[in-house]
């Protein structure tokens, strides 16, 4: 856990609407882009050069999905000092580690995260995602951020 295998650095460039990228871009406070909001016909790659992100596959890896649906929020520039949930695997898995029911885990994790359900959350947490985890001090991170029960950090962890 950590700063993960996806990361976008740098300031985002809204560069406009485009045919394959017509979402709404969220603003953090200081006018900065935190969000975007996917709308039907919108593209990855299309998004990516919006935003002048080189490889739109690490949107998808970021928000911990293999595809983009309308009305789905992506994060696009995470808060660096909370913890980010790998995605493809656990830091700590060895070769030969199924991913898929991890994948899973998490893409059900992020789903009830967006939300709002905290009591599902966990729920998902103790009957499917602890027990995925080779090294008990990764799940620990996210048994903590639940019983803290922040929806915002939740959703970071799980985009």
């Amino acid at each position: 856990m950590g700063g993960g295998r996806a990361s976008i650095n740098g300031d985002l460039i809204d560069r406009g609407v485009n045919d394959l990228a017509r979402g709404t871009v969220g603003l953090d406070t200081d006018g900065n882009v935190k969000t975007y909001t996917v709308e039907p016909g919108d593209a990855l790659y299309a998004i990516g050069d919006r935003f002048c992100i080189a490889n739109a596959l690490t949107i998808a890896t970021l928000n911990h999905t293999r595809t983009i649906q309308p009305g789905e929020v992506l994060l696009l520039a995470p808060d660096s000092s909370i913890p980010w949930v790998e995605y493809f695997n656990p830091r700590s898995a060895e070769g030969g580690y199924q991913q898929i029911p991890y994948q899973l885990a998490v893409e059900a994790m992020s789903a009830a995260a967006w939300a709002g359900d905290v009591e599902k959350m966990r729920a998902i947490f103790t009957n499917e995602l602890r027990g995925l985890y080779p090294d008990p001090a990764e799940a620990d991170v996210i048994a903590q951020a639940l019983d803290a029960g922040d929806l915002d950090v939740l959703r970071q962890m799980f985009a």
